[in-house]
């Protein structure tokens, strides 16, 4: 994080109450979500929050592939491999603002257009995973 600005927490805190139901990851199955992931990585890699990630998106695209396995429902081949998420430990390195989240989420709404036939996504499932997705990227914020 950038020392010149003054940390930030969101007021809502750490994301809570949503909970997808595990039957995503049955019916989508560990392949369709590492291609979701790779498939947002690609978009990420075109907008103006791209400078964020490496430059080769694919072994960012294959660990958060791995925690969103977990979050939809699978094994928790994230925490496995590389332990506990803390992922707003874990994003401090970089500042984030509501700006830049704003991208991330346009980039995630952007691909899971026509994600039931691209991903075999459940779409009965979609909005706990959009309100998920907001309460996480909004727990991600860490500068105003």
């Amino acid at each position: 994080m950038d020392s010149k600005n003054k940390l930030y927490i969101p007021p809502s805190g750490p994301p809570q109450g949503i909970k997808i139901d595990p039957q995503v990851y049955v019916l989508m199955g560990q392949e369709n979500i590492f291609k979701m992931l790779e498939d947002f990585y690609l978009e990420v890699g075109k907008s103006s929050i791209a400078k964020m990630f490496p430059s080769d998106l694919s072994v960012a695209s294959k660990k958060s592939a791995e925690f969103f396995v977990h979050i939809l429902g699978g094994p928790p081949i994230y925490q496995e491999r590389h332990g506990p998420p803390m992922m707003r430990k874990r994003h401090m390195a970089f500042t984030i603002t509501e700006s830049d989240r704003q991208v991330w989420l346009s980039c995630f709404r952007k691909i899971l257009v026509g994600a039931g036939e691209k991903y075999r996504f459940p779409m009965e499932h979609m909005p706990s995973f959009l309100g998920f997705l907001d309460q996480f990227s909004g727990w991600m914020v860490n500068s105003e």
